[in-house]
């Protein structure tokens, strides 16, 4: 005796589909809804009880956080410790910017130009696998990389070059007891971590341009030189700046490298995470956090009138 199945189900599935064919805009707004709100609630939701917290106080005497509107924190913003904070914050992702701009460019060209079929594979491979490794693992490696007992003095000793290395150190800004307690080991580890992140949409952008057109420079007349500043890097611009975005803002708010690689001198995030945990003094926290908010701000008007959207 056969199961007799009851084609309720199936029928309901079907109106449902109907409806939902006949009605693309129902189907749009139930697929939007659930992100939209996890956006609204959880992500602006936070970013404003961030914002409202910068606007309290901390009682200086009980430590309690005094729940009224006031710029008391935005003021203790702008005292000369902590101008020095962000000076020395917005100095750095400027430099690592320009740096992994200047490295990843002649990468991203070759890729673009030249790597072919394997060779590409493994472009790809190079570039993706240190964003395979644990973020802290690549951040210990260079600390001992960088120690004056390391690698790098090692190799610098079997040069015959530890003067030149003692005399670098020996800067008042850029040098220290050794590289990895050093403003340029700093530098240097935040240019080696955030590197793929510049490289992969230039040469995407790179990709994208023609060859044709630099034939057609070329056959023109135009040298080498006049060809990149004419017709090469204006195309890939918008890469170039796309790439700008994650290691500017990257490096605006990591916290971990400049604490584990460097001076004692604050950056950023080491200042939101020192007045948050250490000291307590959230809305001061609250405040820290809303300056890499506004400068990103700034940073991605910018980028969009570059057109730096239509390469990521």
């Amino acid at each position: 005796m056969s199961a007799v199945v009851d084609p309720a189900p199936a029928g309901l599935r079907a109106r449902i589909a109907d409806a939902l064919w006949r009605r693309p805009g129902l189907t749009i707004f139930l697929l939007l809804t659930p992100p939209a709100l996890w956006l609204g609630i959880v992500y602006l939701g936070s970013l404003f009880a961030l914002l409202l917290q910068s606007f309290y106080s901390i009682d200086e005497f009980s430590g309690m956080i005094v729940r009224e509107f006031t710029l008391k924190s935005y003021r203790e913003l702008f005292t000369p410790a902590n101008i020095d904070i962000i000076i020395r914050t917005v100095v750095m992702a400027s430099l690592v910017t320009v740096a992994a701009a200047l490295v990843g460019f002649p990468i991203a060209y070759f890729a673009a130009r030249y790597a072919r079929g394997r060779w590409k594979a493994l472009f790809y491979l190079g570039v993706m696998l240190p964003l395979w490794s644990s973020y802290l693992v690549k951040i210990y490696a260079w600390k001992l990389i960088l120690a004056k007992e390391g690698i790098l003095g090692w190799l610098f000793e079997t040069l015959h070059l530890s003067w030149l290395l003692e005399a670098y150190l020996s800067l008042p800004v850029l040098g220290g007891n050794s590289l990895s307690v050093s403003w340029t080991g700093t530098f240097l580890v935040f240019l080696y971590v955030w590197l793929p992140f510049m490289v992969l949409p230039t040469q995407a952008a790179l990709e994208r341009v023609p060859v044709s057109f630099l034939e057609a420079s070329s056959d023109l007349g135009a040298r080498p030189a006049q060809t990149f500043r004419h017709v090469l890097l204006p195309l890939a611009l918008p890469g170039v700046v796309a790439g700008s975005i994650f290691t500017f803002s990257l490096t605006l708010g990591d916290y971990i490298i400049p604490q584990i690689i460097g001076t004692s001198r604050f950056f950023l995030g080491q200042a939101v995470y020192s007045y948050q945990g250490t000291a307590g003094n959230i809305p001061l926290a609250a405040a820290f956090t809303v300056v890499p908010i506004v400068i990103m701000g700034f940073y991605l008007w910018f980028a969009k009138r570059m057109g730096a959207f239509d390469a990521l």
